[in-house]
């Protein structure tokens, strides 16, 4: 008997997504965090589209609007000299209050740093009562077996007593310095050093009124070295994180030149209190392997990415959300070995495109450091420093519109897994900036309003779900053309997978969903399509939940109705 499901490494916003996931399918878990849940330094500010989308799903999206951030506060990135110098150009968001959802999605992205959204994580995880969380408790040591993990865990709080017991499962989420990846031995690789970088959080309730620049939720320092700093309003209130962004040669701020860099960003003198001073090094990694049989790792225990574009924690989360319905799966016991070996398959190659698409934006960032560098009369008055400044602002502005437009990158990412079956038709083009909805097997099943109010995606998430559409799909309920969806559910039910099938007819989503029969798996992304039920439903389902055998073609379809079939 194992004492524990499953073992979560690591409580910040990954590791208690993960336990959410686990808990709203009915899995239990024990999450075990070194610290005491305190954060002084929020490691990200930005809750992503798809992130959102997931909160969606477990209830809680209120919470989030509900957090402090305050909803009117502009979402403009700025671009100055100084906050008292000169603005070089603005990319202006709208507030939250103000924006809305874009036609791919139910959700807006949402502006709720790291210490208002933990909390909100943790209350929904804890208000299940399969969650244990144990804080001041590390992980010491672990051992694979074949059927379970040996782990030892030491209370850091105070006793430094060590108790060994066992879990099914353990799953790290312990950040960049991972003790579960170090454990089970797996490696990372890329980059450790793009920029040894500092972060001050300091406070000044009247910083916006001591300089002459609209607000903005960030404001990007350019000097006659190029991009040196950054201020973001962290509450929208008194708080505010300046970053001092170094190069890959490591640097240590004194103090006099932390105030120094401060007058200079502001521009005049100002009251402030300066909270907390964190080094940290902005790396491009990437873990060789996402685990072993029963370890494995997720959040930046598996990736490394700069912040500019704000993947990082979302990045993470979608490994939760992948890794956790594979988990129950297995669990309940029609999961396979495939099916959490495809935890892999799916996520390292996001992990490898969203952590290059991060230093992309970075060389972005730092583009006046080189191609833009700002010409000798860029801080000068007159015609001659207003060319210089006008070169500089266009050309930013121009480079960073990358980062701030990213639809794509949140929502247009698609899984080439085992456990998809390939249709044959031409993969579409990977967006950036842009997102077109398809259900391409892999993609993320689109975002369609239907009439009763409720999102398609909210159809999604608990099992399998077998779409069938089109204007006769009635009827084909029926039997009446002789396709029917009977053999794909005698199929599931055989092999113990849950699946629902929906019918629809509504012309929207007939177009957004491209064939007349999709399947979409629990986490929302399409696992097979086609304008006919497969003739052997069961190896469909054998493919998508992990029993392929090394199989990647599509099994045959059933022989096509003679009649023409409207879509």
């Amino acid at each position: 008997m194992t004492d524990i499901d499953v073992l979560i490494v690591g409580a910040g916003p990954v590791g208690l997504a993960l336990a959410c996931d686990l808990a709203w399918r009915g899995v239990p878990s024990t999450l075990v965090e070194r610290g005491d849940g305190s954060i002084y330094q929020p490691k990200m500010d930005l809750v992503g589209i798809r992130t959102m989308e997931h909160c969606r799903r477990w209830g809680i999206v209120q919470d989030v609007i509900d957090s402090p951030y305050p909803r009117d506060y502009p979402q403009d990135n700025a671009y100055v000299t100084a906050l008292n110098g000169y603005e070089l150009g603005r990319e202006r968001v709208p507030a939250m209050a103000a924006a809305v959802p874009p036609p791919q999605s139910p959700q807006i992205r949402e502006r709720c740093p790291q210490d208002m959204f933990d909390p909100i994580l943790r209350r929904f995880a804890t208000s299940f009562d399969n969650v244990t969380l144990r804080y001041h408790t590390e992980l010491v040591n672990l051992v694979e077996h074949p059927d379970h993990v040996e782990v030892t865990l030491r209370d850091v709080g105070g006793t430094g007593t060590e108790r060994r017991c066992t879990a099914r499962y353990v799953v790290g989420c312990d950040g960049a310095s991972s003790a579960v990846r170090n454990l089970a031995g797996i490696r990372m690789s890329g980059t450790p050093a793009l920029t040894y970088t500092t972060n001050i959080i300091f406070r000044c309730r009247d910083l916006p009124d001591r300089h002459d620049k609209a607000k903005a939720y960030r404001f990007i320092f350019i000097g006659p070295e190029g991009t040196w700093a950054t201020i973001v309003a962290i509450n929208g209130a008194d708080r505010w994180r300046m970053s001092l962004i170094g190069d890959a040669t490591p640097r240590v701020w004194s103090t006099p030149e932390i105030h120094e860099a401060i007058l200079r960003a502001v521009g005049v003198p100002i009251d402030y209190e300066i909270e907390t001073v964190v080094p940290w090094t902005r790396g491009e990694l990437v873990a060789d392997r996402y685990g072993t049989e029963r370890v494995f790792v997720a959040g930046d225990a598996a990736h490394v990415m700069s912040p500019t574009g704000g993947f990082g924690m979302n990045t993470g989360i979608g490994d939760a959300v992948d890794l956790s319905w594979k988990l129950a799966a297995t669990l309940d016991g029609w999961g396979t070995p495939g099916l959490l070996a495809s935890y892999e398959h799916d996520r390292r190659p996001i992990a490898q495109r969203n952590v290059a698409e991060a230093s992309r934006n970075l060389g972005r960032m730092l583009s006046p450091r080189n191609e833009l560098r700002p010409p000798p009369e860029f801080l000068e008055p007159g015609d001659a420093g207003e060319r210089a400044r006008r070169y500089v602002g266009q050309g930013f502005a121009a480079q960073m519109k990358h980062e701030w437009h990213t639809l794509g990158i949140h929502l247009g990412y698609r899984y080439a897994s085992p456990v998809f079956v390939p249709d044959g038709s031409p993969e579409p083009p990977d967006e950036k900036m842009t997102y077109t909805q398809t259900t391409y097997p892999g993609a993320r099943a689109p975002h369609v309003w239907l009439g009763d109010g409720r999102s398609t995606l909210d159809l999604f998430g608990r099992g399998f779900v077998l779409l069938r559409l089109g204007t006769d799909a009635a009827a084909d309920t029926e039997g009446t053309t002789g396709v029917d969806t009977g053999s794909f559910e005698a199929a599931a039910a055989t092999r113990g997978v849950p699946l629902s099938v929906v019918t629809l007819d509504t012309p929207d989503v007939v177009a957004a969903y491209e064939t007349r029969y999709v399947l979409v798996r629990p986490d929302g992304h399409v696992a097979w399509r086609a304008d006919v039920p497969p003739a052997d439903p069961g190896g469909v389902l054998d493919m998508v939940r992990g029993a392929y055998s090394g199989r990647r073609s599509a099994p045959p379809a059933q022989e096509a109705p003679t009649r023409e079939v409207p879509v």
